[in-house]
């Protein structure tokens, strides 16, 4: 027989749900509107912290104007700029108009910190709220009359504790203190146009971006101006790209066929990410291989340019090895954490089925033109990678791809003839395919993009590619070994240049 509960069982139930959601709501959302967190930011280390103005704000210190706009709906946000590793105010201009030409990523970067925040403080108020609702039932009918009794008898105890709090409360907010007026609250905002004035031209994205008045320096006026101007080229220039590609004239693979795209080179230049997906679009592509030098100097402060590839190619099988360029701990583990297949060494499933071998590059530089190495040499490295390759030959099964950051580094493999292919990058310069005949007459191949990023040097900043940006396209037949190469190239005058499928003639049951 089912029983009903009683009346004042259903309301003392209700009273107790509803004291637990509202402490929970209370508690969290004091937490959420006083945390804060420290993520990398178009190169800063920023701290994000939610606010309830409707405004995104990017304090960026002292000398440069500050930045806001709006934002949908009543939450906003406040992003405090840190310290960075630009060489010069221009660079970092430059820079930020750069990244402005792709800024999703670093959007999606603040957003998911906020979310991680507020899922943090509604847990903690869940906490808090159930505290007062567990020591209620804790006590039971008998144990909250005994409490209540004890607190009848000694009266002036938990007067005492009242007091106590209150003046624990008014020692902290201390209302007898004049605060003198902030600086960050008194300043004004205009648009960007009435900062910069009519006679420089703001584009249309623009437009509802406001800065902060109390820097008005003409030096800080050209700078904006330039970093607009930037933005509005490599816009406009990647944009236009991104459209071409669609329309590109690539070889379209069979259905047993797999299609990854090589990107090598990038150099922190994020407006060709967005160019490469649309290639491999157009193309059919399921993979995505990154060949390394992501990064100029491998640092922290380039989080944003790994932000931008792993979300323009998300969806897609991927593999990386890291470049000189990218050297340390930080690009790997970056890398590694968002999905990324990391090559480190070891054999492991490639596309199609296939075996892929892939080795970080041993050697470390920075902007400038030095390359040092670490750990073990640049030779003993590709004997490294020979052997690995060779011993799996030994044990049946032929590694498929080497993917290096530079192509010289699998040379000993072709060499001994424990390879199909060996794909790498570093020269700037594509070359190949290269055909190599082994020891035991076993043919492979070695193949050289150029620079993705179409970087002549350490780093890619611009409107536009400085030199000439590659692509590459690996065909896999069905049994995941490589049957061809396509490359394919963005010029600087923004046309591409489709060059013819290259066959690979390897021999069958090897």
């Amino acid at each position: 027989m089912l029983v009903r509960p009683s009346r004042p069982r259903v309301v003392r139930w209700a009273v107790l749900l509803t004291v637990w959601l509202v402490t929970a709501l209370v508690v969290g959302s004091v937490l959420f509107l006083n945390s804060s967190r420290t993520v990398p930011v178009a190169g800063h280390d920023a701290v994000v912290s939610p606010t309830l103005s409707s405004h995104a704000v990017f304090e960026t210190g002292p000398v440069l104007p500050d930045v806001r706009f709006d934002l949908p709906g009543r939450l906003g946000v406040t992003i405090v700029l840190g310290k960075t590793e630009a060489e010069s105010t221009e660079e970092l201009f430059a820079r930020y108009a750069l990244i402005a030409s792709n800024v999703e990523p670093q959007v999606a970067t603040v957003r998911d910190a906020m979310v991680e925040l507020a899922l943090a403080s509604a847990l903690r108020g869940i906490a808090a709220g159930s505290l007062p609702v567990i020591l209620y039932l804790l006590l039971g009918p008998a144990g909250r009359r005994d409490v209540w009794e004890e607190l009848r008898r000694l009266r002036p105890r938990p007067l005492l504790a009242v007091a106590l709090v209150v003046a624990a409360v008014v020692a902290l907010w201390q209302p007898w203190r004049s605060e003198e007026p902030e600086v960050a609250r008194s300043r004004s905002w205009m648009s960007v146009q009435e900062f910069l004035g009519e006679g420089i031209p703001v584009p249309e994205q623009a437009k509802g971006i406001e800065l902060s008045a109390d820097s008005t320096a003409a030096g800080t006026q050209r700078l904006i101006g330039s970093a607009l101007d930037t933005y509005a080229k490599s816009q406009d220039f990647y944009d236009a790209a991104v459209e071409s590609a669609a329309d590109l004239d690539l070889r379209e693979p069979r259905d047993d066929e797999t299609v990854v795209l090589l990107v090598s080179d990038r150099h922190d230049n994020v407006g060709m990410d967005r160019v490469a997906r649309a290639v491999a679009d157009r193309a059919g592509a399921t993979g995505v291989f990154g060949g390394g030098d992501d990064t100029s100097t491998g640092k922290a402060w380039e989080a944003f340019s790994l932000d931008s590839l792993d979300k323009t190619f998300r969806g897609m099988d991927r593999w990386f090895v890291t470049g000189n360029h990218d050297h340390g701990s930080f690009v790997g583990d970056y890398l590694a954490d968002k999905g990324w297949e990391k090559l480190d060494g070891e054999v492991v499933e490639g596309p199609g089925g296939g075996t892929l071998l892939g080795f970080p590059d041993p050697r470390s530089s920075g902007l400038g033109s030095w390359r040092d190495e670490k750990g073990i040499s640049f030779g003993e490295a590709a004997e490294k990678v020979a052997d690995v390759a060779c011993e799996s030959q030994e044990a049946g099964e032929r590694v498929n791809t080497i993917l290096v950051h530079d192509a010289n580094l699998g040379e000993v493999a072709l060499e001994r003839g424990c390879a199909d292919l060996v794909l790498g990058g570093h020269t700037h310069v594509p070359s190949g395919p290269t055909p190599f005949d082994g020891e035991a007459g076993q043919l492979g191949y070695s193949y050289t993009n150029g620079t993705t990023g179409g970087a002549a040097y350490a780093i890619a900043v611009g409107s536009k590619p400085r030199r000439d940006a590659s692509l590459t396209l690996v065909t896999y037949d069905g049994a995941g070994r490589p049957a061809g190469i396509q490359l394919v190239t963005l010029l600087t005058d923004g046309r591409f240049r489709v060059e013819p499928y290259d066959r690979l003639a390897l021999p069958q049951g090897v």
